[in-house]
């Protein structure tokens, strides 16, 4: 039987598909020389390296940013942890691209995952940098042993002349005895300031306030009643240590908010626990997606020793 009309448009459709079909198969796939295969792959390769080194890179300006000592540095360091991070968004983008391109559907599936990982990277960093350059911890440790420091020793240089002076007195006794209670009460407080700025916990916090809040009762307490005594009134060093006592107060009263928002031990807390764990989840995909390319067969290319040696 003669083929008819309609048979005949179809084979020489068919055939042109065919025809189609292979150019594009050989444009695009067997055409590519040894040498242009090793160079994409090269390519891609490279990108991949690019982006494990900005990753270090990220986290090692944030662990600058972290302990740094000073505001300036701290936000100098951010900004370097900034800036890495979004090169190796960059470069993540560019290697999407090559993949898209070339890439085997496991190589896209390796760099979904460290997409997946590196989301959480950059909302991690995001809120420890925002903490690191605010510095409170170390700022409330500048002023407890710096201006609070130097109150505490104000008063107790103070209260020692005020005993001194009383010495011959009848008395003598009480005045040393209040004196020393203030001094003693005093210099309880100031040394929970340290372990306040350093806690980590709320409860622990509180409980120490509390024990500030009853030392402090117990300092004006002793200084209300020397200021009760006929000998000392306007007694200029026991003027100089209530108003030396009340300088202390008030610069506590700055160092417990400060130590309170905790950023220094927030960031650094963030960054050995989270930071840590999600960078190693990045650099494990990366490597993985490294290996994969590397491992791709390039027709007519062998790696190591000969297939076949004699």
């Amino acid at each position: 039987m003669k083929p008819g009309i309609k048979d005949v448009l179809w084979m020489v459709f068919g055939a042109a598909l065919l025809l189609m079909v292979t150019f594009v198969a050989l444009r695009f796939g067997k055409n590519q020389s040894p040498a242009e295969l090793l160079a994409f792959k090269a390519r891609r390769v490279d990108v991949v390296e690019q982006m494990r080194l900005g990753l270090a890179s990220a986290s090692e300006a944030e662990k600058s940013a972290v302990m740094a000592i000073t505001d300036e540095d701290s936000q100098k360091y951010a900004d370097q942890a900034r800036a890495a991070t979004a090169d190796v968004a960059h470069e993540r983008d560019k290697l999407a691209l090559l993949l898209n391109k070339g890439g085997t559907q496991g190589e896209k599936d390796l760099l979904a995952q460290f997409s997946s990982a590196f989301s959480d990277f950059q909302n991690i960093d995001k809120d420890l940098l925002t903490l690191a350059v605010k510095n409170t911890n170390l700022k409330a440790y500048n002023l407890a042993f710096g201006p609070a420091a130097d109150a505490i020793t104000d008063m107790n240089d103070a209260l020692s002349r005020l005993m001194s002076k009383s010495d011959s007195s009848p008395d003598a006794l009480a005045v040393t005895r209040l004196a020393f209670g203030a001094e003693t009460a005093a210099l309880r407080i100031q040394s929970l300031l340290a372990p306040h700025i350093a806690e980590e916990s709320e409860a622990k916090m509180d409980a120490l306030e509390a024990r500030m809040t009853a030392d402090d009762e117990d300092v004006r307490r002793d200084l209300d009643r020397l200021a009760a005594m006929p000998a000392f009134t306007n007694d200029t060093d026991l003027a100089t240590a209530t108003l030396a006592y009340a300088r202390f107060s008030d610069i506590r009263a700055k160092i417990i908010p400060l130590s309170r928002e905790n950023t220094n031990v927030r960031s650094l807390a963030i960054s050995l626990d989270q930071k840590r764990k999600i960078m190693f989840l990045c650099q494990d995909a990366l490597a993985s997606l490294q290996q994969a390319i590397l491992q791709e067969p390039i027709p007519g290319v062998t790696y190591g020793a000969p297939v076949s040696p004699r």
